[in-house]
């Protein structure tokens, strides 16, 4: 047997760890990071291709959109069970089971929080809190066998009190226990300490599963999570890029990494396959409209960089000098050779490829039109500036009922800022000026006159993709109208352009939620705080 087939074999009798991914719930709690319906479905898919071992779709009550959604990804689902969130009631149950019955493999997952503070919240002492996890647990596990409980706060939940719930639960039918540290609270030692506690102390504890959710509000998501591995948790909660509410969720990348890494110290093997995790994590960031930060672990734009000589020296002679995982782990290109004006179909085919995309000839044919009007603007086009690209190309297209055909605007010291704006609406071309308070406003000023509409601009974010004078500018938009939310991004070399293009593109995105969804079907209309 060669040593690669040995270490194969080894790896395999390793034990699993469950990756259970709640991007597309927790994660989209963050403050203004609502998906559309769409988006959650592709998100969703990108997950399942994955390997993702459970998808937690949504909170199915929370508003007639989060159950569409859970009810779509639920019905697409090929590997990866789909999961719905519910609170102790009846209620929230049975609209959970409604919106995941279609999955080839579903999964209810209920809470209810056992803290003293938590406790406070509904008004229930110890005894009725117990009585009801018994009631809803058994009332999930009646209509699915795959029933995943939480404790919420678990971490602040006195130790007696705990075992005694999580003994409850197991015995009225919970096939996995989860314990959450909602408030970011613990430490690594006491993550490990907990989950070691629960396994020697609560009867009935060796049949279930026992999972850890983490959040990172003291930056230690990833350290807990993985400290609660070794304690025996076989299931990690997280989201991609740690999105979540406040500092976020474990990140799904790092544990993973972690794991496949230091497979020396952690010998706990996943099903993720990691050559995807990069795509995934610019998908996230794009619809989220949350930017991966630069130094971010994994996924961040320097993380395979090294600018020191040293550094650079050392990469040159051998990369493993400084890098302790390859770019290629992570479906990340390895050099970042650019293109240029006289670069053609073959080479912006190979590096598109590079980059995770497997273009067809027609979309290629779109690609290389817009890389080639990139490509005379620019002397080098480097991979985030094709990234940038890419998402333009899939957010912005000839069949909107929008486009942007002609803009100039006039700005300096010397207001107001004029904006002169043609715009093909419905096939027909329109123009007008408008002025503002700077050259952004101004052409937001001019799109509202030729197309009316109360939508609300929630977000406005520029950011570079490159360095340089003639660095292209990525821009989000995100509006709301009656209860309605849509995004937008562009990229351009002229930042006014791409601020055009983006809130052209949401409003476009708007005019098709329109027809699809009902005013407030995006408004969550209960909170998963509230009492059960």
């Amino acid at each position: 047997m060669t040593q690669n087939s040995t270490k194969t074999a080894a790896k395999a009798d390793q034990d699993r760890v469950v990756i259970f991914d709640t991007t597309l719930r927790d994660g989209e709690q963050s403050p203004g990071a609502t998906m559309t319906h769409e988006e959650k479905l592709e998100i969703a898919e990108m997950l399942d291709e994955m390997g993702v071992d459970i998808i937690e779709a949504g909170f199915p009550i929370a508003s007639e959109g989060d159950f569409a959604a859970v009810s779509e990804i639920a019905r697409r689902s090929k590997g990866s069970t789909i999961c719905g969130l519910a609170r102790a009631n009846f209620k929230d149950i049975d609209r959970c089971w409604d919106a995941v019955k279609g999955a080839k493999s579903p999964r209810i997952h209920t809470f209810i929080g056992t803290s003293p503070l938590h406790r406070a919240i509904p008004n229930l002492d110890q005894d009725q809190m117990a009585e009801r996890i018994h009631e809803t647990v058994t009332h999930a596990r009646n209509l699915c066998d795959n029933v995943q409980w939480s404790p919420m706060d678990a971490t602040r939940t006195e130790h007696d009190y705990l075992c005694r719930v999580v003994e409850i639960a197991i015995k009225a039918g919970a096939t996995t226990i989860n314990i959450p540290d909602t408030v970011g609270y613990t430490a690594p030692a006491e993550s490990a300490d907990l989950i070691r506690m629960l396994l020697e102390r609560v009867p009935g504890s060796e049949k279930v599963i026992f999972a850890t959710h983490c959040h990172n509000d003291l930056g230690m998501a990833t350290a807990n999570a993985l400290a609660a591995v070794v304690a025996g948790a076989r299931q990690i909660e997280c989201t991609i890029n740690g999105l979540g509410e406040r500092a976020g969720n474990t990140a799904l990348e790092e544990v993973v990494m972690a794991l496949k890494v230091r497979n020396d110290i952690m010998p706990y093997r996943t099903g993720i396959d990691t050559t995807k995790i990069m795509n995934i994590s610019r998908k996230v960031s794009t619809v989220s409209g949350f930017p991966v930060q630069f130094n971010k672990a994994i996924v961040g734009k320097n993380a395979f960089a090294h600018e020191s000589g040293i550094h650079q020296d050392g990469m040159l002679k051998n990369a493993e000098t400084f890098e302790i995982m390859r770019p290629s782990d992570i479906g990340l290109a390895a050099s970042s050779l650019p293109l240029g004006k006289h670069s053609g179909r073959h080479a912006l085919r190979t590096k598109m490829n590079e980059l995770g995309f497997d273009l067809a000839d027609n979309q290629l044919n779109d690609v290389f039109v817009r890389f080639k009007a990139l490509a005379d603007r620019k002397k080098e086009v480097y991979d985030d500036d094709l990234l940038a690209l890419m998402k333009d190309h899939e957010t912005n297209t000839t069949s909107d009922y929008l486009q942007l055909k002609r803009l100039r605007v006039v700005c300096g010291t010397d207001g107001p800022q004029e904006a002169e704006l043609t715009m093909t609406i419905d096939g027909a071309d329109h123009s007008i000026d408008a002025t503002g308070d700077g050259p952004v406003d101004a052409a937001f000023n001019a799109v509202r006159m030729l197309y009316p509409h109360n939508a609300r601009l929630q977000l406005y974010q520029v950011h570079a993709v490159t360095e340089g004078t003639d660095a292209q500018a990525t821009v989000s938009v995100k509006i709301e109208e009656d209860g309605r939310i849509a995004t937008g991004q562009s990229a351009d070399t002229d930042t006014i352009v791409a601020s055009v293009r983006a809130y052209v593109n949401a409003l476009n995105r708007l005019i098709v939620r329109r027809t699809k969804s009902a005013p407030g079907d995006d408004v969550k209309t209960v909170s998963m705080r509230d009492a059960g």
